[in-house]
């Protein structure tokens, strides 16, 4: 609350409070454990980078025992919270944002589409007949966090319906990439774990119609159902963004009745007679607890568990996530190294693949009279959008682990992933620098 008074303590956080709610700071954060990846894995004490992320961590009771190298609670742990939240925003954008008709859903639907599928054909391209061809799924990803950090910073003068747009593309780009992972990167698959988790997954359906509204029932049950897809062979990351599509998306209460309680217990409060000290009379303290009950009432469980855990995602999962897979070897020979058929068909694929796809896609859509272009935007201002989606950073990387056993494969594939984020970056923020330096001379 702005007009309440600030505590000492309050005082000295609030200028990183400020930080962490700006639009672009979790993008800053990324970049940051980028940085210190590269920095520490090329540093004198390089192997102890490589000899963290092996460390062996175990998880259970008796006989069964999780034993998982650090890396790997990262990727299939951690992640799957990650996965989770973009669950819950997908389920949030279908039921009430820019996915939840087919009018707004239509051109960023479509150009999330271009900016897959021309990305995978160009990797085949580079990799069709060989054994890395299994890697075409990496060059379809964006990272929302590093794209809407650059488009933050390109200026104020880009229209907020460019931002939506861009918000929208990376959602349904995320969908897609789930998809992706669930039908071409699953392995051999255990049927009887599935099933449990299947089962487990149906008591949280079966929860949410009942009106359970408790987040303790929907994470205990919710951490059963990824150890089973965990054991299955299917990625458990899957799992996050199935148990995000269970969490309860109603109020108890509309908006009619939660205001007019809310005045009346206003009015309950304002008659009670304030006691002369720093403790609240009965009554009061009484018309407190129900306020805050009616405002658990009028919150839905999905939107109030999005809120708590986006700031763990953005500043913990995501950086830690970084750290630990962006630790690529930077020698005298990089720029000969990258001269190879996975490094070419990633970045070419991110870079020209997602701008082509986002863009033809789009021009065919608006042209054929199906779509619109964002309120207020223009063809240049796309032109910058889809750059800005070739920086793949973070869904990138964790399609790379899932698509190659080879260590040197990896390697390469980081690489690829490494370069065309740096520069559908730079041409981004350029080409939007450019649309807003050309609105304020009009100004």
């Amino acid at each position: 609350m702005k007009n309440l008074p600030k505590t000492p303590i309050e005082k000295i956080i609030a200028p990183v409070n400020r930080f962490v709610h700006l639009e672009y700071t979790s993008g800053i954060v990324l970049l940051i454990s980028v940085i210190i990846a590269i920095v520490w894995a090329n540093s004198s004490i390089g192997d102890s980078y490589h000899h963290l992320w092996e460390m062996h961590f175990k998880v259970g009771l008796g006989e069964h025992i999780l034993d998982k190298p650090l890396h790997i609670w990262i990727n299939d742990g951690l992640m799957a919270l990650f996965f989770f939240v973009i669950g819950l925003e997908l389920k949030r954008e279908f039921m009430e944002g820019e996915l939840s008709t087919f009018s707004k859903a239509l051109l960023p639907m479509t150009a999330a589409l271009g900016g897959m599928l021309v990305p995978a054909g160009i990797y085949l391209l580079f990799n069709s007949g060989s054994e890395a061809q299994h890697g075409w799924g990496i060059p379809m990803a964006t990272d929302i966090a590093f794209a809407l950090a650059l488009l933050s910073m390109a200026g104020k003068h880009i229209p907020g319906a460019v931002k939506v747009f861009l918000s929208a593309l990376a959602v349904a780009d995320d969908l897609g990439a789930v998809l992706v992972i669930a039908f071409f990167y699953t392995g051999s698959v255990n049927f009887t774990a599935l099933g449990i988790a299947g089962l487990f997954l149906l008591v949280l359906v079966i929860g949410n119609a009942m009106g359970i509204r408790s987040t303790a029932f929907y994470l205990i049950v919710g951490i059963a159902v990824w150890i089973g897809f965990l054991l299955s062979g299917v990625h458990a990351t899957l799992a996050g963004v199935l148990v995000a599509f269970t969490i309860p998306a109603r109020t108890r209460i509309d908006e009619q009745v939660y205001s007019g309680a809310l005045r009346r217990l206003s009015e309950d409060f304002d008659r009670e007679i304030p006691s002369n000290s720093s403790l609240t009379t009965p009554e009061q303290h009484r018309t407190i607890r129900e306020v805050k009950d009616l405002s658990t009432a009028a919150e839905t469980p999905l939107q109030k568990i999005e809120h708590a855990l986006h700031p763990y995602v953005a500043f913990l999962i995501m950086p830690l996530f970084a750290l630990a897979n962006s630790g690529i070897i930077i020698g005298a020979d990089f720029f000969s190294v990258i001269l190879n058929p996975v490094s070419m068909g990633v970045s070419v694929g991110l870079v020209a693949g997602k701008f082509t796809g986002i863009m033809l896609f789009c021009f065919v859509m608006v042209k054929l009279g199906f779509a619109r272009l964002p309120v207020g935007s223009t063809w240049k201002q796309m032109m910058g959008i889809s750059l800005l989606a070739g920086i793949g950073f973070t869904m990138s990387l964790f399609i790379s682990g899932l698509a190659f056993s080879d260590p040197q494969t990896v390697q390469q594939a980081k690489y690829g992933i490494l370069i065309a984020s740096v520069i559908a970056g730079l041409l981004g923020s350029l080409v939007l620098k450019s649309t807003t330096h050309n609105n304020l001379n009009k100004d």
